[in-house]
């Protein structure tokens, strides 16, 4: 008779420490994501590692169930790079927030991505510093007034999604943190990619930043303000799925349409390809009046870099560790 596998239920991946984010904090509905992804996936927690910077997202590893590592400001992403390539059969999480990630952080974030370090990031984007009372953050948009832009921010924000786009990310996903259906089933995704997964999720603040994402994500009106895109399938939104999107071929640029209209029909309609990177750069920037991206925007195949480390000869690597170690020694210079 074969034995009894235990299956692990969502609540078995959570800690015995008390959560402590601000009641009604976006980040509650992003761990109950992360705990449904765990088990949907069976992750193994004696073999799973989440690995954060500093910020509110931060203390979600002492939430989970599994090996975790609160590092220091912005340096998740090369901890967890030492992580991964120390033991390449972790799987591998790094929590952080756009503050942590694209302010002192942004230069270990440029280089997981563009190495395609097999990590599963996930950003946390409320525009704004919460966990140090609410200074404009590098996601602000410009006139938002914080204790740190008391007349209002005049810097251009970053583009999470599109930074990972200009790194050379292989997976660029963006959810929303209340979005139960659909953002467990990015974070698998994510999981399951072979390299960097970045994950841009839409995190409500609810006292330094309440509802800055409300045009997006309210119910009433989500079904004309995102868009949600499936690879192969036609760009199509709208409550009855009656607006799309098509290329402007002249401008190169997107253009809302809706169906019916002028002899619009959805053959005239862009086509999602999760692989070309242009189509993303494309989605991730759209602003309204177009809907928002949402799902898998860019996906494709490259060798992981800690797949690579693994193929180098260990002999040769120890090899020139000893003579780095011996370079410095003054007398045999002499």
């Amino acid at each position: 008779m074969s034995e009894a596998v235990d299956v692990r239920a969502a609540k078995d991946y959570a800690s015995d420490q008390e959560v402590r984010w601000c009641p009604g904090c976006g980040d509650y509905s992003i761990l109950k994501a992360v705990h449904r992804t765990l088990a949907d996936v069976q992750a193994d927690p004696a073999r799973t590692v989440f690995v954060s910077g500093i910020g509110c997202s931060s203390r979600l590893p002492y939430y989970v169930e599994t090996y975790g590592f609160h590092t220091i400001h912005g340096r998740a992403p090369a901890v967890a790079t030492g992580v991964k390539l120390a033991n390449p059969d972790l799987d591998v999480w790094v929590i952080t927030g756009d503050g942590d990630g694209l302010s002192i952080g942004g230069n270990h974030l440029l280089h997981a991505l563009r190495r395609n370090v097999d990590l599963n990031i996930l950003m946390f984007n409320n525009e704004i510093y919460g966990l140090t009372k609410g200074q404009y953050s590098p996601t602000s948009r410009v006139g938002t007034e914080s204790p740190s832009s008391p007349q209002g921010s005049l810097d251009a924000p970053v583009t999470p999604c599109l930074f990972a786009v200009g790194a050379g990310a292989t997976f660029i996903a963006r959810g929303v943190d209340i979005d139960q259906k659909g953002l467990p089933g990015l974070l698998s995704a994510a999981r399951a990619h072979e390299g960097a997964a970045f994950v841009e999720i839409l995190q409500n603040c609810i006292v330094y930043n309440a509802d800055v994402f409300e045009s997006v994500v309210a119910k009433k009106t989500a079904a004309d303000t995102q868009i949600h895109v499936v690879h192969g399938e036609p760009l199509r939104y709208g409550k009855s799925r009656e607006k799309g999107l098509r290329l402007n071929p002249r401008t190169l640029t997107l253009e809302a349409v809706t169906l019916g209209e002028d002899g619009v029909t959805e053959a005239d309609l862009l086509v999602h390809d999760e692989t070309n990177p242009l189509m993303a750069q494309l989605l991730v920037t759209m602003r309204a009046p177009f809907p928002v991206a949402m799902g898998i925007l860019h996906r494709r195949e490259a060798p992981a870099y800690d797949q690579r480390f693994r193929e180098a000869k260990p002999a040769l690597r120890r090899q020139r560790v000893r003579e780095l170690l011996h370079r410095g020694n003054i007398l045999d210079r002499r």
